[in-house]
């Protein structure tokens, strides 16, 4: 039996842009035939590791880079006998054993080794490093297992099979949740175990623009009688539908531990309520919190309740759109759970109380730090 967690929460956004596309503008879709803000579930999902790199586990988050090799390169010149040179063919050779291509910037190289700057010799001693051709994602275990085991061979060549279990061996919780993807070799590539959904506003919306100018501070009395600057940003403002599903067993089999597992999973779902995207935060600074947050625990197959939405929800005298947009999305769960007997094992609501109302049928009323307790429970009674 294969247990989810389904997380659905409403999130208000006042004016702000915390996800733009190629040309600046709030990005959007359209959801039943109307326009609404939306955003991306890469730009949350890199707010959840930045979360967790900063409130759960530096350790738990891994780096995705093409620096990588000069990182491992680095650590390995930390020790005794190591100087860059040797350093630099080691790490080499173990991505080549493991099949991940590496290359070195040699035309950048030959403009600085003819150029004049004045620190052409530091920009000389960065650049000699190799890049992957591709983003990869590693673990801080395996970057510094990595040096380890070069700094071990002492020269020796790695072996093919040592130089991919090293590189695949314990992965880091986001690897874990979010997956890898290897250009080069689809065996070190991690299946997700969790999957986050793009943000939805639950109603029609539109961008607006926010016409601004700036003085010069130190220009002469009467020298400047406009602004020093002027411009335009844009900006958009909706109540969203969240959602995301965590795959317990597929995140047990990638952190090769249940309690790992279960723990990643609970601290997953409280990364989720508090993580904000930082786009242009400083300006409308949109540190907002999910008005309701409803939470199932599963052993059927995850449900994505955004259907509720498809009819946009509208605000009238007596009733805001938080509070009918909980009335929609309560409705849709007890429909999909008489009609098709997708009844959760467990659920939970937590939210400011006349959100969570329309659940008090359906779900168990509790504070979010009460949620980490009874979530754990629920799993392992499952």
């Amino acid at each position: 039996m294969s247990l989810v967690i389904d997380v659905h929460a409403l999130q208000t956004l006042p004016p702000s842009l915390i996800n733009r596309d190629d040309t600046g503008a709030p990005k959007s879709a359209v959801f039943g035939g109307v326009p609404r803000q939306r955003v991306s579930s890469q730009s949350w999902k890199r707010a959840i590791r930045a979360y967790f790199e900063n409130n759960v586990d530096p350790d738990s988050v891994g780096d995705r880079s093409k620096r990588l090799p000069e990182k491992i390169a680095k650590l390995v010149e930390d020790h005794e006998g190591w100087d860059a040179e040797r350093a630099i063919k080691q790490v080499s050779d173990l991505f080549k054993a493991a099949g991940i291509s590496t290359e070195v910037d040699s035309k950048r190289i030959k403009e600085l080794e003819k150029s004049d700057a004045e620190d052409k010799e530091k920009l000389l001693k960065e650049v000699r490093y190799p890049r992957t051709k591709y983003l990869i994602f590693l673990s801080p275990q395996q970057i510094e297992r990595a040096a380890r085991e070069i700094v071990a061979a002492d020269g020796e060549k790695i072996k093919k099979a040592d130089a991919k279990e090293i590189l695949d061996t314990q992965h880091s919780v986001d690897m874990a949740m979010f997956g890898r993807m290897i250009a080069g070799d689809a065996a070190f590539n991690v299946d997700a175990a969790v999957q986050v959904a793009h943000a939805l506003g639950i109603h029609d919306s539109a961008p607006e623009f926010d016409y601004f100018t700036a003085v010069d501070d130190l220009a002469e009395d009467g020298e400047e009688t406009g602004a020093g600057m002027i411009g335009t940003v844009q900006m958009m403002s909706s109540t969203l539908y969240r959602f995301a599903t965590v795959n317990v067993a597929g995140l047990t089999k990638n952190l090769d531990s249940e309690e790992n597992a279960k723990q990643a999973a609970i601290q997953f779902v409280d990364a989720f309520i508090k993580s904000m995207p930082t786009g242009k935060i400083n300006t409308f600074a949109n540190h907002t919190l999910p008005e309701l947050v409803y939470v199932t625990v599963r052993d059927t197959r995850p449900v994505s309740l955004v259907t509720a939405f498809e009819e946009p929800v509208r605000a009238t005298d007596n009733k805001n759109l938080r509070i009918a947009g909980a009335e929609a999305l309560a409705k849709e769960e007890k429909e999909f759970e008489e009609n098709y007997g997708l009844k959760p094992k467990a659920a939970f609501v937590v939210g400011v109380s006349e959100a969570r109302e329309p659940f008090a049928e359906i779900a168990e009323t509790v504070t979010l730090p009460e949620l980490t307790e009874r979530l754990s429970a629920a799993l392992d009674a499952s």
